[in-house]
């Protein structure tokens, strides 16, 4: 443990600044300021002795939250960040981009404000990378067998990283240009700079993974050659066929999938074709979908609606609506998620912060347009009863818009191609069919992992299941493993 009266010394979060709306709105660097190594060092010493730190469970890598937590109080950054990576091989990534599930069940959470595991997270990793600590994890010894990751997303990633250092020769297949799934593509710069993605897949090249870009498996590689040439197959290739809204008037112009929309702005952001069609390996050279100047609706309330808001305000649009069917959370952690589940509450992320107007406890029923493109759109309030939504009678309203973005949430894998030259069984919620050891129903050889399979989830999942899928590949191929796997068995069966 840490200070052993560090919550009882200093009862407050402390966490680092956002920078001024007014300047963040002007580029697209992340929006937090740096943070004061002393300051975290305080942060770290609120981890109390709590006797079963539920952060543990909270997390599904499995974190050794409170080991490291002491380290970094104790000033032992080395151990600290050896510590870290010993469960998560990108902290960088989670420690930005994951809702942090291990602080809604931090013990402490209880009567006072969680300990900040996920700035300490952050920081660590950061400085290791300051350091020039990270450094390749050079496998021991080479089996001979070879293993195709299909997906280069964090679940990919993860799989493929630890696979490598188990021996195996590993190569990442990946259809866009630059690797990095979802990561590279959906989520934008604001939220995590793309040099923090290059820098490890630096680390990972070094050890020996091979990264393929611009493959379209299922079409440049067939499903037959792909298992012909590699002893095992990893399907990571994600949940990417998006929720659609078949309403009249779906057909006019202007109206888009989030996916659509957010990988041309990520282009653009860093100075690549903005025209470019990132959901195949070629150019299509259709015009970018920009917000600038524009009346925007995006239609869902969750974080790839908030990164539709951030993104179409630094565009220039005129004005943002998000849309969101549920009725607003409460302020406070709702009775229905009692600690240590994690908490359904009102949150404002640092997009909401920037502008635009949420609206909740809302249903569009009709887009309306001129001339073949949306120019606005027919909605009324809804409440919620018995578990259905019931139109409010005489809250219809209109409202003009000239772009819609549509980030309803995800339904599955893309069949077409690779999964349907395979053969792959589906289950009832669309996603890959796999049995308990992660493996593909009825294909000996192929394993799944992340939101194929899981479906739509947190980054902290994908890399969780990444690295169980490896311990997996490697029984399979050697009939033993020492690779960790946060994940058991039974946790995949009863999804």
């Amino acid at each position: 443990m840490a200070d052993p009266r560090g919550f009882l010394k200093h009862t407050e979060r402390d966490l680092p600044t956002r920078r001024p709306v007014e300047l963040r709105l002007l580029d697209y660097n992340e929006v937090y300021n740096e943070f004061d190594g002393q300051r975290l060092r305080t942060q770290a010493s609120r981890c109390m002795d709590c006797g079963i730190p539920f952060c543990h469970n909270g997390c599904p890598l499995g974190n050794l939250i409170p080991e490291w937590n002491d380290l970094v109080y104790r000033n032992d950054w080395a151990a600290g960040i050896e510590r870290l990576h010993a469960t998560n091989n990108f902290p960088e990534f989670t420690g930005r981009l994951c809702p942090a599930p291990c602080e809604a069940s931090c013990v402490l959470g209880i009567n006072q404000p969680p300990v900040t595991i996920k700035q300490v997270e952050l920081e660590l990793v950061e400085k290791a990378f300051a350091d020039d600590t990270v450094v390749p994890v050079m496998p021991s010894r080479r089996t001979g067998r070879s293993v195709a990751v299909v997906g280069s997303g964090p679940a990919g990633l993860a799989a493929a990283q630890q696979l490598t250092r188990a021996g195996h020769a590993v190569t990442v297949f990946e259809r866009a240009d630059r690797i990095g799934g979802l990561l590279r593509y959906g989520i934008p710069e604001f939220k995590i700079e793309k040099h923090i993605i290059d820098r490890r897949l630096a680390q990972m090249e070094a050890e020996g993974t091979v990264l393929r870009t611009g493959v379209n498996v299922g079409v440049d590689v067939t499903a037959e050659q792909l298992r012909s040439r590699f002893d095992a197959v990893v399907l990571a290739t994600g949940s990417t066929i998006g929720r659609d809204l078949p309403i009249p008037g779906r057909d006019l112009d202007g109206i888009h999938q989030a996916m659509e929309y957010l990988p041309q702005a990520n282009r653009a952001a860093v100075g690549d074709d903005d025209r470019a069609d990132v959901s195949s390996p070629g150019r299509c050279g259709r015009p970018q979908i920009t917000a600038r100047g524009k009346k925007v609706v995006i239609i869902g309330g969750g974080d790839t609606g908030a990164d539709c808001l951030g993104t179409a305000l630094r565009q220039g649009a005129q004005q943002v609506h998000q849309f969101e069917i549920m009725p607003r959370p409460p302020a406070e952690r709702a009775a229905s998620t009692p600690w240590p589940l994690y908490p359904l509450m009102y949150r404002v992320s640092s997009a909401h912060e920037e502008g635009g107007e949420r609206v909740f406890s809302v249903n569009t029923e009709q887009f309306v347009g001129r001339n073949g493109a949306v120019t606005g759109l027919k909605a009324h309030e809804v409440t919620m009863t018995a578990g259905r939504f019931e139109k409010v009678e005489g809250s219809d309203f209109e409202l003009e818009c000239d772009l819609v973005l549509l980030a309803m949430g995800f339904l599955g894998p893309e069949r077409a191609g690779l999964l349907d030259e395979l053969g792959v069984a589906y289950d009832a919620r669309g996603t890959i069919a796999r049995d308990e050891h992660f493996a593909a129903d009825g294909l000996p050889g192929v394993f799944v992992a992340g939101d194929a399979g899981r479906g739509q989830s947190l980054i902290v999942w994908a890399i969780a299941e990444g690295r169980s899928v490896a311990a997996a590949v490697d029984v399979y191929l050697t009939e033993s493993t020492e690779l960790p796997a946060p994940i058991v068995p039974t946790q995949v069966a009863q999804r």
